[in-house]
């Protein structure tokens, strides 16, 4: 079984990275880019028969970091 994770900074949360990439996409002639977030996808290769509870609690002691982050989990 596959877990997917998606982790984002949470809305107000300042993303200098992501400016960064906004701004570099605009110094490359990309124009019409007002706002980049970027975050991070972890995949995971889990046993057969393990809980996407399992998984969140992976997600909050931590894949993520719930003060500024949020996530998402996609099991497949």
């Amino acid at each position: 079984m596959k877990a997917r994770v998606h982790v984002m900074l949470k809305n107000g949360v300042l993303d200098p990275q992501g400016e960064a990439v906004r701004h570099a996409l605009g110094s490359l002639g990309f124009e019409g880019v007002e706002g980049v977030r970027q975050g991070k996808v972890i995949e995971l290769d889990l046993a057969d028969g393990t809980s996407e509870d399992t998984v969140k609690d992976m997600c909050e002691k931590l894949l993520a970091n719930t003060v500024i982050e949020s996530y998402s989990i996609e099991l497949s």
